[in-house]
């Protein structure tokens, strides 16, 4: 990695920069956290200087994020994650980053600077993805709960009640539950531990998938997932399409909210690497095609090598790069973005995840004001810059010098 990728000197650079994390999701969503203010007294606890929001659906809940972290003097950063689908690759498509729907894209957007105001059609296209992803998980609940039924495990698991739990844990109002998969499936584990005996559980399930399981049945997350995959997923019996958006409208409503269209990289988090993916050049080369100009990895589903791979290969592209680690499973792990294993990071990989925190951090402040932030309201690279490095340097300077404050302040306190 050439100087052009340092930010404010070596005196800062690698193991000592601070702890970034650009995408978890926050409950009501499902997460690893019951509320925000929990996830953001954990993130404080570890010393995270930022942390981002990649929700789906709905943002109510990111003004108590919001707060909770300005009072941790943790810089918020807000986002979102939408499921879209591509039409136009050739030979009939290929697998992107889902490593299981052909065309179906994952496509994140980040530094939404508009969320408190969106303009009509984002608002329009914010409940229509809502109003289908309900309906979906409405349909998949009832599918679920006749099986039970079939097998001998008779509830009363509906999607309400489901939305009634969550919004009771997160204590947040109902209307801001827009219930996932894992909701649903966390809801029927609850109700299998809570009416069969450990001994015979492993019994029902088997009726239940119709095939014997070897599943951990003491592990409530371990039966969530055997749940998901064997009921929920397609060719399974509760499975319901999910309703995906072009890949146009979704770019383009992340753009109407005032953020960054940004890549979630899978990489070898799937075996084998979903072409589309592979190699790191070519996948370049397309985000470039498109208008992404910002990518992200969940190292944890990853190994150190291919991290640094990728990290090189997109940020040598011109593409600034950021680190998450969802936290959308209930198994808590560090805040702090590690590779596969809970291996730390390599130095060049958190230089150049720094670097895209504290771009995403000065998009999201500079536009916030009406300032030309990273990309502009077409996509485009802001034209305020003579070259694709010197706008990134300029903006990295200015998050790492809010970010910076923001710790200061809590060192101070």
């Amino acid at each position: 990695m050439d100087d052009s990728h340092r930010l404010i000197g070596e005196e800062n650079a690698g193991s000592s920069r601070p702890i970034v994390n650009t995408h978890v999701h926050m409950p009501p969503n499902f997460s690893a956290f019951d509320t925000p203010e929990e996830a953001v007294r954990i993130a404080a606890a570890e010393g995270v200087a930022a942390m981002g929001t990649s929700n789906y659906y709905d943002f109510n809940v990111y003004k108590r994020f919001a707060t909770a972290a300005v009072e941790a003097a943790i810089v918020p950063l807000f986002g979102v994650e939408i499921i879209t689908l591509i039409d136009d690759l050739p030979d009939g498509g290929m697998l992107i980053n889902d490593p299981t729907n052909v065309n179906r894209m994952y496509l994140c957007g980040k530094a939404l600077s508009r969320i408190d105001s969106p303009v009509a059609s984002a608002a329009s296209s914010m409940a229509a993805m809502r109003a289908a992803s309900d309906d979906r998980i409405r349909r998949m609940t009832a599918l679920i709960a006749a099986r039970c039924a079939g097998a001998g495990l008779a509830g009363d698991v509906t999607d309400r009640g489901i939305a009634a739990t969550v919004a009771d844990r997160c204590g947040a109002p109902v209307e801001w539950v827009s219930l996932q998969e894992r909701h649903v499936a966390q809801a029927f584990q609850e109700m299998l531990f809570r009416d069969v005996a450990t001994g015979v559980r492993a019994e029902v399930l088997g009726r239940l998938f119709g095939a014997p399981t070897s599943v951990d049945t003491t592990d409530p997350a371990a039966v969530q997932d055997a749940i998901r995959s064997n009921l929920m997923k397609a060719g399974k019996p509760a499975f319901v399409p999910e309703a995906a958006i072009s890949f146009h409208d979704a770019y383009r409503l992340i753009l109407e909210l005032g953020g960054i269209p940004c890549y979630p990289i899978l990489a070898d988090g799937a075996s084998p690497i979903c072409p589309f993916e592979d190699p790191p050049d070519e996948l370049a080369e397309r985000l470039l095609s498109r208008g992404i100009y910002c990518a992200e990895l969940i190292p944890v589903r990853n190994r150190s090598e291919v991290i640094d791979r990728y990290v090189a290969t997109l940020r040598g592209a011109g593409i600034v790069v950021t680190a998450g680690t969802e936290h959308n499973t209930r198994r808590m792990i560090p805040v702090e973005p590690m590779a596969l294993g809970g291996e730390r990071l390599s130095d060049a990989a958190r230089e150049v995840f720094w670097e895209g925190t504290c771009v995403v951090a000065a998009h999201q402040e500079s536009t916030a004001a009406g300032r030309p932030g990273y990309v502009d309201d077409d996509g485009r690279l802001s034209a305020a810059f003579s070259d694709r490095e010197e706008r990134i340097r300029w903006l990295s300077r200015i998050g790492a010098e809010l970010i910076n404050t923001r710790s200061a302040a809590r060192a101070e306190a």
